[in-house]
């Protein structure tokens, strides 16, 4: 193996790593210049289908997006992903570049030569997907904490960012012990799934493959091992399960209240039952609505939520924030500014004040204020019961 520098890496004759950084105008010329002197058969591209038209179509993001996350019940992903990027988009910002300028450059650097373009990342659903399942309740709060309110007084160089590999790593490293389970999903399944495809790629011809530079060091060391096995790649590919405690979970607390509603008619006791139903449609109400509220949702998602949420507490197959999500979406749509904006998000008040952020915001604020509320109605009244 022959190193080039401290960015491009040679593993073998047949497969040329260039390490780069998203918003660098010169790894993109960087990147340029070795699709020329490499000449390869095929470009890889640390991107996936989905990240790839979201790059070439900025404005593709509309209002049927939004729509069909709520819909999905996919909000709070596609909340996570916004904040994820969100830092990435204001250090583009300062330097002028857009995120993602190298590997565009990469991109369209094959189509014009004739080179076999192959996309190389694993999906961002996916990762997604997996990085949420594995994180737990704590690890959640801080890496939310982390993106919602970075300290003020810290300083970053972003020139220095941009041209330091070694510092990229840094970053990635740093992540990895802050949260462990983002770090593995996020950086090490991501090398091992970006060296496997490579390695598939090299088979059919001499291949340059421009990756981030924090994925530089982790992917050479992966091409140097063993092919990973079949099984090892699904897994990479699969979504977590839930064990039989978090699938039970969500139908513990709807059955049980659907347990006491039924042993009241039995009973006769028609005074408690009014109580019941009274303190279960007050406090799911109360904490969807107010939760919504505290993020300036739209009045008629307030209502929205106040309304679902004591049916949606007994159905765990629905939420109350897919309700207040959907009237917000339908009585303060965001205009085309507003998704513009939010697609180019590097301030955290655009979560508040953005049409678009506030329709997310609504959504998943419903959600976990409908959830509060029915697990401190459903004890307040076992309580007056038993």
């Amino acid at each position: 193996m022959e190193e080039k520098s401290g960015a491009i890496v040679d593993v073998s004759d047949n497969i040329r790593l260039v390490g780069t950084a998203h918003i660098s105008r010169s790894s993109a010329d960087l990147v340029k210049e070795q699709i020329e002197k490499f000449d390869p058969d095929i470009v890889a591209v640390e991107l996936d289908k989905d990240r790839l038209h979201a790059l070439e179509n900025p404005q593709a993001f509309d209002e049927e997006t939004l729509g069909s996350a709520i819909k999905a019940g996919k909000a709070q992903l596609l909340l996570f992903q916004s904040l994820l990027a969100a830092q990435q988009r204001k250090m583009g910002l300062e330097l002028g570049e857009k995120p993602g300028v190298d590997l565009l450059t990469a991109v369209e650097g094959a189509r014009e030569r004739d080179i076999s373009l192959a996309l190389i990342d694993r999906d961002v659903k996916i990762t997604l997907r997996r990085v949420w399942s594995k994180m737990g309740f704590f690890q959640k709060i801080r890496v939310l904490n982390a993106l919602l309110a970075p300290e003020e007084d810290e300083e970053i160089d972003v020139n220095a960012i941009a041209e330091d590999s070694d510092l990229i790593s840094e970053m990635m490293d740093e992540l990895r012990r802050m949260v462990p389970a983002a770090g593995e999903v996020l950086i090490d399944e991501r090398d091992e799934y970006l060296a496997s495809r490579i390695r598939t790629e090299s088979s059919k011809g001499k291949v340059l493959a421009v990756i981030g530079a924090g994925h530089l060091k982790g992917v050479q060391e992966k091409l140097q091992e063993s092919p990973p096995s079949n099984e090892r790649m699904q897994q990479l590919l699969a979504i977590p399960k839930k064990g039989p405690i978090k699938k039970f979970l969500p139908f513990a607390l709807p059955a049980i209240m659907l347990g006491v509603l039924a042993y009241l008619v039995s009973q006769g006791d028609v005074e408690a039952l009014k109580e019941s139903t009274v303190t279960w449609l007050s406090i799911n109400a109360l904490f969807a609505a107010f939760f919504v509220l505290i993020v300036g949702g739209h009045p008629v998602a307030i209502l929205s939520a106040a309304i679902a949420s004591p049916i949606t507490s007994l159905n765990p197959t629905l939420a109350a924030g897919w309700f207040a999500g959907a009237a917000q979406l339908r009585f303060s749509a965001p205009r085309t500014k507003d998704l513009q904006e939010f697609l180019m998000m590097d301030k955290f008040r655009l979560l508040f004040t953005n049409r678009t952020g506030k329709v997310l915001m609504v959504t998943v604020m419903g959600n976990i204020g409908s959830s509060i509320g029915a697990w401190i109605a459903g004890p307040m009244i076992l309580g007056s019961i038993f």
